[in-house]
């Protein structure tokens, strides 16, 4: 029986592999063999996470054809990503990718640190902060009081608790969008929401224009959908979206979905200004595409300058053509799972109705903690606790990477929690793979793309502040030296496979 799950096409293998980029060798540096590149290539694809453990690579001829390189040479490399466990074989079964015995399977997404490795690693994978307390003892405390009504209940509620549902629909009607609760509902965290929508819009097959680059772990949700992603390019540096490119991509590609962060996108922190939302709205009503608003960073601004503007549904107010995201877990706490969407009454009814078939309902007493904090006014208070830690973190993280690492290049947004990186030349693959050596976590640029994009970039969150900040940026620094010198995980040469 063969032992591969998934199966990596020649072309595409070729592609990720040539999209590895990294410096050229300095004078006097050697290259290693090209068998040996190729091997530390896939080996590196397989670590980060680009080709999954268990998918079965081309035949050796097919390999050798789409790199343009001898028959050999593939062979020679597949003999020794064997000898170090990174693929099995099988005669009659093809090869197939592994991990050595004893090391950890490759993180799909951006899976938190395990807390038994915090004290030892400096987490720069997930951008998430601990929780700000007072708020929340005193929002669980809160929801417990008003528990023992419901607890006499079932207790699915599929829409949602009616009273936060109400809760939500005031808020957005008090920004001036007016909003009935039959178009909230509530879910278990964005990602949550985004999954069910997927589903209901987007089958196995479908087109989902997305930006380039985007939110990591929503690409590889829409990926296990079965969607086929459409990338449209984000302008340089913070200025954001190109509309004329996006106008024409929904025109020509005519996608089911498009998915956008028009506050404080992740990963690069562009804020869109309000003709950009208006010209996304436009474009996607008259290429018939649904526009999918993830707003989950729309709280965080950090600047006391920043003039927020309206919400992208400001633009679309009946709901027919944008379907707006928002969310507890970014503003507040990534444990707080809370989550929810406002679309139109029939979109909502139609979500509600397939829930049934996944999760049935979001825990009650997490929508109570956060109605609590909703109609007290704790929310406000929690999220400039909030506001205040992200901004001296980032403050601390600017000014630590830039006196430790003066060749990369960043735009210092005024909110959210992410710094996009261009890493002067280095390969972020190779980047984070050293990382893990020196006792830094951090995720490479081509997590956050389609197909290898990004390969020159890594993606550094506001969760440390003070030493801790400039500790991890002298770790990045002694990491970008062995992806300098040419060394990685196992003191080999990870100079990219260059067909």
């Amino acid at each position: 029986m063969a032992q591969w799950t998934s199966a990596v096409g020649a072309a595409q293998l070729a592609r990720l592999l040539t999209s590895q980029q990294d410096r050229p060798a300095g004078p006097g540096t050697k290259r290693p063999p090209a068998y040996r590149a190729l091997a530390d290539g896939i080996r590196l694809l397989v670590l980060e996470g680009r080709v999954p453990v268990a998918a079965r690579l081309p035949a050796e001829r097919e390999l050798a054809l789409a790199l343009s390189v001898s028959r050999t040479t593939v062979a020679a490399a597949y003999e020794a990503l064997r000898a170090e466990g990174f693929l099995e074989s099988r005669r009659g079964a093809g090869s197939w990718t592994a991990v050595p015995a004893g090391n950890p399977l490759p993180a799909r997404g951006l899976e938190p640190l395990p807390p038994e490795a915090l004290g030892s690693v400096i987490d720069l994978g997930t951008a998430a902060l601990p929780a700000p307390e007072p708020w929340l003892t005193r929002a669980v405390q809160g929801a417990l009081e008003e528990l023992p009504p419901y607890a006499h209940t079932h207790g699915d509620y599929p829409a949602g608790l009616p009273a936060l549902r109400s809760m939500i629909a005031e808020r957005y009607t008090a920004h001036g969008i007016p909003t009935m609760p039959e178009q909230i509902m509530v879910t278990t965290g964005a990602m949550g929401a985004i999954d069910a929508i997927c589903h209901l819009f987007a089958g196995r097959g479908e087109r989902i224009a997305v930006e380039s680059p985007s939110y990591a772990n929503i690409l590889q949700l829409m990926r296990e959908a079965g969607a086929r992603l459409v990338p449209v390019a984000m302008a340089e540096g913070l200025t954001g979206w190109d509309v004329d490119r996006w106008r024409q991509v929904l025109r020509e590609a005519a996608p089911r979905l498009a998915y956008v962060v028009a506050d404080f996108h992740n990963p690069t922190g562009a804020l869109a200004d309000e003709d950009q939302r208006r010209r996304l709205v436009d474009a996607a009503r008259s290429a018939g595409t649904v526009l999918v608003a993830d707003e989950t960073m729309s709280e965080l601004w950090l600047d006391p300058d920043v003039e927020m503007p309206r919400p992208v549904c400001a633009f679309d107010p009946a709901g027919s053509t944008v379907i707006t995201v928002g969310s507890a877990s970014k503003a507040f706490w990534a444990g707080m799972r809370i989550g929810w969407v406002r679309a139109a009454p029939d979109v909502i009814r139609s979500l509600v109705a397939a829930r049934a078939y996944a999760d049935l309902g979001t825990p009650v007493l997490e929508q109570l903690a956060v109605n609590w904090l909703f109609g007290t006014g704790g929310w406000e208070q929690a999220v400039e606790v909030r506001r205040a830690q992200a901004r001296e973190n980032r403050d601390a993280l600017v000014t630590a990477v830039r006196r430790e690492l003066p060749d990369w290049e960043f735009e210092v947004p005024q909110g959210g929690l992410t710094l996009w990186v261009r890493t002067g030349g280095l390969s972020g693959s190779r980047l984070a793979e050293a990382g893990e050596r020196v006792g830094v976590r951090v995720p490479s640029g081509p997590r956050f793309g389609v197909d290898g994009a990004f390969e020159g970039y890594v993606r550094l969150p506001f969760t440390v502040g003070g030493a801790v900040a400039e500790e991890a940026a002298v770790r990045l620094a002694a990491a970008a030296r062995l992806v300098e010198s040419g060394v990685s995980g196992g003191g080999e040469s990870v100079r990219p496979f260059v067909a």
